[in-house]
């Protein structure tokens, strides 16, 4: 079944590179230098972008040396200046795409950006035929609007994985779980290789390959997930040695397109409308940040280079404005003369700063404010370490935080201290 998919795509870029060479032919004989400059260029991005890269900045090149030809009568890059940019962006927002409409403001951001740098590395690399400046300004690019990102609430999320579990189709079930807990991309789901599940400790984890970011990682399977993958590896296994992939059956491997079938399809079984891969991704991360995972562990669990790329989360879960808004709105609706209807478990800015405060532990030089429901594998790390010591100099400071910890009902490292307390007078003695 996947055959056909990839052939057609085969076909398709066979067809592609069949029309970008007819046009290079043309562009060469129209302007030889314009021509020689811009595949020169590209030769060097090859050396450094993956091959999707080349052929987008190709496509944008291509399209800059035909205007300058049919449209600017110019014959050198060189010869392209400030005034002739304010053209070609004006003619290119216009330019059709399929179905007739113009191109999208997507596209014109990319090709303006893939023209902007040409000029900035031509220029740096000191080539004779590169203008005094660029003409291309920061202004002449579109600014990409920032969107936050969709996501399911609890209830869909929930209802989501109730139709996957009840799928007949074990395929579909392990698509949508994989995807659901573990934040891959579509693409990386479909390129998992064979042996892509390790045992590193106690734990299963997951390597997913090199995506869209060209970085591989790997991830915490969940036990659920582990048991998916061993029951469809032993059903399938002839198959995944032969494809060399994860997710494969009889049906062959999968791809892109396939997968998100597969969760519009689960999705419309659940009753949840437009579905799509990237928004289980979406889903897991707000879910985790909102649980309380720190952000660098949802960057390294979504492979992001950048915590800028993660930070986008927490915009959606601001928790600072949620109970600053809470708080004024019972002063609000005191104003309105409408007292508050709060449920029981309501918890108001200063009664969650009183609890903080009440749970505090005290440390050498302050205070941690953790709240206790969440654990920390770093709580007395120094005084249980191997080489922590201590002696009568600090016996005071070893009783401070001894009654501290029996005054807030923190048992355990009451005990901690009493025996660190003990050390030290032993010590004296």
């Amino acid at each position: 079944m996947s055959a056909q998919p990839a052939r057609a795509r085969a076909a398709s870029r066979a067809v592609a590179g069949s029309t970008a060479a007819a046009q290079w032919a043309q562009i060469a004989a129209a302007a030889p230098q314009v021509a020689a400059t811009i595949q020169r260029y590209l030769q060097r991005l090859a050396v450094f972008l993956a091959p999707a890269s080349v052929d987008a900045a190709d496509n944008a090149l291509r399209q800059l040396a035909r205007w300058m030809i049919t449209e600017a009568g110019l014959a050198a890059v060189g010869d392209l200046g400030r005034d002739d940019i304010e053209d070609y962006k004006v003619w290119l927002a216009a330019q059709p795409r399929a179905g007739g409409r113009a191109i999208t403001a997507e596209t014109h951001r990319q090709r303006m950006r893939t023209v902007r740098q040409f000029f900035e590395r031509i220029i740096e690399w000191d080539w004779p035929d590169a203008p005094a400046r660029n003409p291309v300004i920061a202004w002449d690019i579109p600014k990409k609007p920032e969107p936050l990102p969709k996501f399911l609430d609890d209830r869909d999320a929930a209802r989501l994985m109730a139709a996957a579990q009840a799928s007949t189709g074990p395929r579909d079930r392990l698509v949508v779980e994989l995807l659901a807990r573990t934040g891959m991309r579509a693409g990386e789901l479909a390129d998992l290789e064979a042996d892509a599940v390790v045992r590193i400790g106690a734990g299963h984890w997951l390597r997913i390959p090199l995506g869209k970011l060209r970085n591989d990682r790997y991830v915490p399977l969940h036990p659920q997930l582990v048991e998916l993958l061993a029951a469809w590896t032993a059903a399938n296994l002839d198959h995944i040695r032969r494809h060399k992939r994860l997710v494969t059956d009889q049906r062959g491997p999968l791809d892109r397109h396939l997968i998100a079938r597969i969760v519009h399809r689960v999705a419309r079984a659940a009753g949840v409308p437009g579905v799509h891969p990237h928004r289980l991704r979406h889903t897991l991360a707000t879910q985790a940040i909102n649980r309380g995972m720190r952000l660098e562990a949802i960057a390294a669990l979504l492979g992001h280079q950048k915590l800028e790329m993660t930070l986008i989360y927490a915009k959606i879960a601001n928790r600072v404005v949620a109970d600053e808004y809470a708080a004024v709105s019972a002063k609000i609706d005191a104003l309105y003369g409408q007292p508050p209807d709060l449920p029981a478990d309501y918890e108001t800015t200063g009664m969650a700063r009183l609890r903080r405060e009440t749970h505090a532990r005290m440390l050498g030089n302050g205070l941690c404010t953790r709240p206790a429901e969440l654990d920390c594998r770093m709580e007395s790390a120094c005084e249980t370490c191997a080489y922590f010591r201590t002696s009568t100099q600090f016996l005071p400071i070893l009783v401070r935080q001894r009654d501290h910890a029996r005054g807030h009902g923190q048992a355990d490292r009451a005990t901690l201290f009493d025996g660190l307390i003990q050390r030290a007078e032993t010590e004296r003695s």
